[in-house]
């Protein structure tokens, strides 16, 4: 049975590296097309010189997303939560869509570890990802149509990519500040190896559509090394070559810090994420792993912090201007390796 896949907000970092890695040489002959779903198409012209399809997102038009879904012929959807304040209302109009067109039988939600450990009160950003589970999960079982036949949910970890934040910190005062006390860890998980599950999930065939390995599962990734916040700057020292010490600060210095001018480019959805996900880190709330199912699933082993530091050393020596990270950039020895 052919494949044909749609990637919901492929404008974002997350969706636009995902559909870089289908559309690369490992993955393109396992579907017949890719549909990126976005609310700024403009950021998605590369993807469609990739070969990708693109299809633009309007928050008032819900019977055209339907509409358009049903054109795509697409059979299965990632959906990923935009970074958006109003995160969980665009969730809900994509899961609506997808039960109304009732063509799209397998779909991966991406979703946050931690999830189920935020509080309502003090992380109720990191804990609406439980209410769209939810609803994807009703998705499958509201019948009439063959909508969320087939479902995942991946709960990522932290992404390593955050800690890149706070290169300016590091390379002017030596310090990696962070709001995540002295006594707790956690474990940053590549971006790119998030990529690389989601992409084997997308690309698998069972029975009933996806891979029966994947179908109903909930699949938790996180990176292989829990870090507090010492042995974090002891990775980036070793890996960089330059002298880091660990911090911590206050919420109050953390939010000065990030809303600076220096980090003017960070969004206000990523800084609240970041927040809520460092409390989870003091109540003691991220202190395991859980790598059990990358192995099987790409073959490869996850990054380490001292790896990821070491492909980034030239952030932390000097100036460089920030810039979108292609999936040719994944290349190393022939395989694919995080960015």
């Amino acid at each position: 049975m052919s494949r044909s896949i749609c990637i919901t907000a492929a404008d974002g970092q997350t969706g636009h590296l995902i559909t870089e890695l289908l559309l690369s040489n490992q993955f393109k002959s396992k579907f017949t097309e890719l549909f990126c779903l976005t609310l700024q198409p403009e950021k998605c012209k590369d993807l469609a010189g990739m070969g990708a399809k693109i299809i633009a997102h309007h928050h008032s038009d819900p019977a055209g997303l339907v509409q358009s879904l049903k054109d795509s012929g697409a059979d299965t959807i990632f959906i990923i939560p935009p970074a958006h304040a109003h995160k969980l209302r665009h969730a809900r109009d994509v899961l609506k869509a997808v039960a109304a067109a009732g063509t799209i039988k397998n779909t991966v939600l991406l979703s946050a570890a931690g999830a189920d450990l935020a509080e309502e009160k003090t992380q109720p950003h990191i804990r609406q990802f439980t209410k769209i589970e939810t609803e994807m999960m009703h998705l499958g079982r509201a019948g009439g149509t063959g909508a969320g036949t087939c479902q995942c949910i991946i709960r990522a970890g932290f992404y390593a990519e955050n800690l890149l934040l706070y290169e300016k910190d590091v390379k002017k005062d030596g310090l990696l500040r962070l709001p995540i006390g002295d006594v707790n860890s956690f474990a940053p998980i590549a971006l790119g190896d998030v990529a690389k599950v989601v992409a084997n999930i997308l690309v698998s065939k069972g029975k009933e559509g996806l891979s029966d390995r994947f179908r109903g599962q909930l699949i938790t990734l996180t990176g292989p090394t829990m870090c507090n916040g010492v042995e974090l700057a002891a990775a980036v020292s070793k890996a960089a070559g330059v002298d880091t010490q660990f911090a911590d600060i206050s919420d109050m210095q953390a939010k000065q810090l990030l809303e600076s001018e220096t980090y003017s480019d960070v969004d206000d959805p990523d800084k609240q994420y970041l927040f809520e996900y460092y409390s989870l880190v003091r109540e003691g709330k991220t202190n395991y792993i859980s790598t059990l199912d990358f192995v099987p699933i790409t073959g490869e082993d996850p990054m380490d912090p001292s790896q990821f530091f070491k492909m980034h050393e030239a952030e932390f020596r000097v100036k460089p201007k920030r810039r979108h990270i292609t999936v040719q950039e994944m290349m190393y020895n022939g395989k694919y390796i995080n960015f």
